[in-house]
């Protein structure tokens, strides 16, 4: 299954948000992993700040569906000060509906 969602990047912090998900912490991406979450892309469209996230799942859950974790906790923490972000800082986020997809 694979699930796409986008996110809000705070103007000017493009290479801060590149720098930090090129050093993504170990356990996060290994809590993905165990998850069943691989192959996750995100993309920004600079002209509106826009981060564009599509994600590979097996099962029904998704990296939104982690919240309650203390690592996923502590990287919405590290990340809330370039990102639009809810009151417990999770990414402001919204669901995108597939209407195309070619394997």
């Amino acid at each position: 299954m694979r699930t796409a969602f986008k996110m809000y990047l705070k103007p000017g912090y493009k290479e801060e948000y590149r720098k930090r998900h090129a050093a993504i912490w170990p356990e996060l991406q290994q809590l993905l992993k165990d998850s069943g979450i691989g192959n996750y892309s995100i993309f920004l469209d600079e002209s509106t700040h826009t981060l564009f996230a599509v994600q590979e799942q097996s099962g029904q859950g998704s990296s939104q569906d982690l919240g309650t974790n203390p690592v996923v906790q502590r990287w919405w923490a590290y990340m809330a000060d370039i990102m639009e972000t809810n009151p417990d800082n999770s990414p402001l986020s919204h669901s995108l509906e597939e209407l195309f997809y070619m394997p």
